[in-house]
């Protein structure tokens, strides 16, 4: 749909409302910043008089598409994403390519640059629709997360499957490390693993090329991916791992797209994408992998071999350093297999140490990254928290793989933390001459009973791992505040792969609407962590998600003739009643105002239990502030300990200090509460509502004037 058209503007408001534009926002994970750019479009559309119809790719799919009716009526049409959108279908118009956060920060400038945008042709790259200026992601960042995200499923099922079929199914063996019995069922389920984790390194690299090269791309990208990761190919003992996945994904993407500029006859042309394409680029970048790069990979290999094996006589510290900045360089590399290979040849002559030192580097990788997830949940999306989950547990299974798809995400950051890590982990090791019998790494074997000094092996360990994790959201809190400029706001933190929180969003902005908007964006931006998906409100333009499909039946429905309060006094679908409003917050700092609110909750007979509530909103509150500003909060809660959704009002005189990005005190205070079955929907159902009426200052006057709570639940049955 498109937006209604608004007065014209002043001066030229004539030429400007006959304009006709559109645009499409995507962010990586399709979260907050997706709809947020959405909504700040169409309305910076609307308020010029200009017709915008938004197509928003988020995480549940595209919604509000456009059609070729749109397209070929369209003056412009603005991209507003930080992942490859398909331009083909925009061959002839006017685009602007730019940065998700872009479409936030500075919809109106987009507005007026996308008249004079260059004319999207046929065959052109997505940076080449760009005019100069802007912040858009570049084809390599966009490439990079579109592989990473393809590989995670492959990285997680793989090592799991792994990890439980070594647990159950697994023991120690003298000759053979952590041996499964051939023919069981737990070398089947450890099988299907191994296929998962052969597949991650092929999958990274082909929808890397995807993403740069499009279909033709994506089977030299994953053929390339195989070859880089098997080493037998190119004479060497250790394959390039997920570093030459990228390599060969990057490689294969260009090198297609620069086949595609040759010209050839037009019997050819049908043929060329199904065909030419991946035959010539799969042939080319596999023998020039095989023959030109393999050839230094495996050189390296023996050389750092040759180099250690002089080193034996030095130090214990300073080899179990090296050793483990070796084995976390790159999680399954040359110089990772270099040291294990080192350390597992030392076995049989004795010395065991040597391996009891890489057995402690090993896990530090997977553990220190998962336990950053969890120490600091801002800087992560909902998908790399899951991640994080999985990778503590391969972590605990010696799987070193379990990183990659931190590393691969933001390599700047993660390898060197990793590498910090696994030095200490295995200098710690070597000084408590901690022995590996078996060539595996990680707890499980000193649970199985194939380490000695195991007290000082898990010291090791967990003193890596902590290094691992503390420098690793050091270093990608220091990366975002230099990319944003500023420090990351607390409550939102990064969202997306290497995407940080929109910080500031509309700081500074006038009084009266235009900061109304920012609370409604702060809302929804606060409600997407950890799981909401959050969703555009009050934006008919935007795309609507189910959310706002819900909130606009509602209004629709009252419109109708059905009153917002019936005559029991009940609004927001009910879930808000005189019996959870309170014209004076007693209480002073936010802990006891959550309990206080949460007793407020308690009245209706649907909080089953208040503790538990109560520990909830404060774990969410330990996440980032629910204090969205302009004297407002609203701390929520998806919790069990509830029965049915609820939603509490109080208002405090004196305001209570919620840790406010704009530094107010909470004055207006909203609590929500859900069960976990409608965490999803019915939560942002709830936001879209109240984020609708506190954008507008007017309403949010009026419910601070009102006297008693009568007044208050006759102002509040505005929401509709």
């Amino acid at each position: 749909m498109t937006s209604p058209a608004g007065p014209p503007p002043t001066g030229g408001g004539s030429e400007q409302q006959r304009l006709k534009l559109l645009a499409v926002t995507a962010c990586p994970t399709g979260i907050a910043h997706t709809y947020m750019a959405a909504e700040k479009l169409a309305r910076a559309a609307a308020s010029r008089g200009i017709d915008m119809k938004v197509e928003t790719q988020g995480s549940i799919g595209a919604e509000n598409i456009l059609d070729d009716n749109d397209v070929s009526d369209a003056d412009g049409v603005i991209i507003a994403a930080d992942k490859d959108v398909d331009l083909s279908r925009f061959v002839g118009k006017r685009v602007l390519t730019v940065g998700v956060a872009e479409g936030i920060h500075h919809p109106e400038q987009l507005i007026e640059r996308v008249r004079s945008a260059p004319v999207h042709t046929a065959g052109a790259t997505p940076a080449a629709a760009a005019s100069g200026g802007g912040k858009e992601r570049s084809v390599a960042y966009k490439a990079l997360m579109n592989g990473v995200s393809y590989m995670i499923p492959f990285v997680v099922v793989g090592g799991l499957l792994i990890a439980i079929s070594l647990s159950l199914g697994g023991h120690t063996d003298p000759s053979g490390g952590l041996v499964i019995p051939k023919d069981s069922f737990w070398m089947d389920v450890n099988n299907i693993g191994v296929i998962g984790f052969t597949l991650m390194v092929p999958i990274l690299s082909g929808y890397i090329a995807y993403a740069i090269g499009d279909r033709p791309a994506l089977v030299p990208g994953m053929i390339g991916g195989w070859i880089a990761n098997t080493g037998d190919l190119y004479d060497s003992k250790a394959g390039a791992g997920f570093i030459g996945a990228i390599v060969t994904g990057f490689l294969a993407g260009y090198l297609v797209l620069w086949i595609k500029r040759v010209k050839v006859p037009k019997f050819v042309q049908p043929i060329m994408p199904i065909i030419v394409i991946p035959i010539v680029a799969t042939t080319t970048l596999g023998l020039f992998f095989i023959y030109v790069i393999g050839k230094p990979i495996s050189w390296v290999f023996e050389h750092l071999t040759d180099w250690l094996s002089g080193m034996t006589g030095t130090s214990a510290i300073l080899l179990g350093a090296i050793l483990g900045l070796m084995i976390a360089f790159d999680m399954g590399g040359p110089v990772n297999k270099t040291a294990f290979l080192f350390g597992t040849g030392l076995i049989a002559t004795g010395n065991q140490t040597v391996m009891g030192m890489c057995a402690a580097a090993i896990p530090v990788m997977p553990l220190g990254q998962g336990l950053a997830t969890l120490i600091r949940k801002r800087l992560y999306t909902e998908q790399e928290r899951e991640t994080g989950l999985a990778a503590l547990f391969m972590g605990c299974f010696g799987i070193s793989e379990g990183a990659i798809p931190f590393a691969a995400a933001r390599p700047a950051q993660v390898i060197p933390a990793n590498m910090l890590g696994g030095a200490v982990a295995g200098a710690i090791a070597g000084v408590a001459g901690v022995e590996d019998a078996v060539p595996h790494g990680g707890p499980i074997v000193a649970v199985l009973g194939a380490v000695s000094g195991v007290p000082m092996f898990f010291v090791a360990v967990l003193i890596g791992t902590a290094v691992t994790a503390l420098t690793t959201v050091t270093l990608v809190d220091v990366s975002e505040r230099r990319r944003k400029g500023a420090a990351p706001v607390p409550g939102l933190g990064v969202v997306g792969p290497l995407e940080p929180a929109l910080v500031g969003v509309g700081a500074g902005a006038a009084a009266g609407r235009a900061a109304g908007a920012v609370v409604a964006q702060r809302i929804v931006a606060s409600s997407s962590a950890p799981t909401a998906e959050a969703a555009p409100t009050g934006t008919p333009n935007a795309g609507g998600t189910g959310a706002d499909k819900e909130a606009n039946a509602d209004a629709d429905t009252k419109a109708a003739g059905t009153p917002a309060a019936e005559a029991d006094g009940e609004v927001l679908s009910g879930y808000l009643t005189e019996r959870t409003v309170k014209v004076a917050l007693d209480a002073r700092g936010k802990e006891a105002a959550i309990r206080e609110m949460a007793e407020l909750l308690a009245r209706t007979g649907k909080v089953a239990d208040l503790d538990e509530l109560v520990a909830t909103a404060l774990r969410r509150e330990e996440q980032g502030t629910t204090g969205l500003g302009e004297e407002i909060a609203i701390p929520h809660a998806k919790t069990d300990a509830v029965t049915a959704p609820v939603v509490g009002f109080a208002r405090s005189a004196e305001g209570v200090e919620w840790g406010s990005l704009d530094g107010t005190k909470a004055r207006l205070v909203f609590m929500i509460s859900v069960p976990e079955a409608a965490a999803g929907d019915e939560h942002l159902r709830i936001l879209a509502l109240l984020s609708r009426k506190l954008m507008d200052p007017g309403f949010r006057e009026r419910l601070m004037a009102a006297p008693d709570e009568g007044a208050v639940l006759e102002v509040l049955s505005e929401i509709r």
